[in-house]
């Protein structure tokens, strides 16, 4: 099968692999269940990161900066600061410390989507965050099949596995029948509707053509927060069910009693047993925390995806992301995506050296 790249408007050939071993096998039976639960699928717009290609390494690109920021922008600073610190620390000599800085400097005043130094071309990328909804409208939540530790962690010193850590982006790889359904149904996905604005509409009906190719990134899960008629994020994105979790758990135990005044910002409190060491050391009891207690001890009783709160439904949500490929590789920002901010200056000027310029 030719996996040359495709043309402007023509889509790339799909390698399917059928599923041999026994958890690849459940985890396609178990999307093949899902299908039958979806009701709808919802699209809550762009997220950002950035990806690299090294020269003489085929089609594929590797993430560099997860997926998962809000605008253009911050994916540039994201990369501005990459390129700033391997400048300093890393560079191997003055004429690539030259072309580090380079690039920084038009990081810090363009609005640039893609630079190339030393062999490797860096690109902002753009996917479009969905997810399921049932027939009732509640998110999907976790899968049976997701990965799940065996003993959940609670420590806040705790740390699982970031989203897109070694991800890599291949157009060519095989994929399951499930998901070569996926991506055949998402292929001509495209905002419409009045309440878009047309130059949005414009750019989703470009990409079509430009980027006719999907590719499905791994599923992330959101802490959710039930509104009046929609699911608003409570929490970013986190590689694993079991991260989500232990954010709201974050939430409940240090957060949000310290935003809504129960509990001064600089005290040592064990909000599990209800107790604050004030400044004579002693522990006094703090009965107005026991809501928040009693919260954060249903939470870690088991694998809880779904926890009424104060009169609030919070859920564990699946959330998708897919990625549009063209001609040359990944979709990078449309000119109608929104910055938040504007370019900048992020880190000290640098000589050849890699020394910290005073700016005096």
């Amino acid at each position: 099968m030719d996996h040359g790249d495709a043309g402007p408007g023509r889509a790339r050939p799909i390698t399917v692999r059928v599923p041999v071993e026994p958890v690849e096998a459940a985890v396609e039976a178990d999307a093949v269940d899902a299908v039958a639960r979806i009701g709808n699928l919802v699209v809550r717009g762009p997220l950002f990161g950035v990806a690299a290609q090294d020269d003489g390494h085929g089609p594929a690109w590797r993430v560099l900066v997860a997926i998962t920021l809000g605008c253009p922008q911050q994916a540039r600073d994201s990369l501005n600061s990459r390129l700033w610190f391997r400048a300093k620390d890393d560079a191997y000599g003055p004429e690539e410390r030259r072309a580090l800085l380079a690039a920084v400097t038009r990081l810090e005043t363009e609005r640039v989507d893609e630079v190339a130094v030393a062999g490797t071309r860096f690109r902002i990328v753009r996917a479009e965050e969905y997810a399921a909804v049932g027939s009732r409208g509640a998110m999907e939540g976790p899968r049976p099949t997701d990965p799940e530790p065996l003993v959940p962690d609670w420590s806040r010193a705790s740390r699982g596995p970031e989203v897109d850590d070694g991800l890599v982006l291949d157009p060519t790889a095989p994929v399951t029948p499930t998901q070569v359904a996926e991506q055949l149904a998402l292929r001509d996905l495209c905002y419409t509707g009045d309440r878009f604005p047309e130059d949005v509409r414009a750019d989703s009906r470009r990409a079509l053509v430009l980027h006719p190719d999907v590719l499905l990134l791994p599923p992330s899960f959101t802490v959710v927060e039930r509104s009046t008629n929609s699911w608003a994020p409570v929490s970013g994105p986190h590689a694993s069910a079991h991260s989500a979790r232990r954010s709201l758990d974050f939430a409940l135990t240090w957060t949000w009693p310290r935003m809504r005044g129960l509990i001064p910002i600089d005290a040592a409190v064990d909000v599990d047993a209800r107790t604050e060491t004030e400044g004579d050391g002693a522990a006094r009891p703090r009965e107005d925390l026991a809501e928040y207690a009693k919260a954060a001890a249903a939470l870690r009783a088991g694998r809880v995806n779904r926890l009424k709160f104060q009169g609030t439904v919070y859920q564990i949500a699946r959330t998708r992301r897919l990625l549009r490929w063209g001609a040359d590789g990944p979709e990078g920002p449309r000119p109608s995506d929104v910055n938040s901010q504007d370019p900048m200056r992020l880190h000290p000027v640098l000589d050849e050296e890699g020394r910290i310029v005073s700016d005096d």
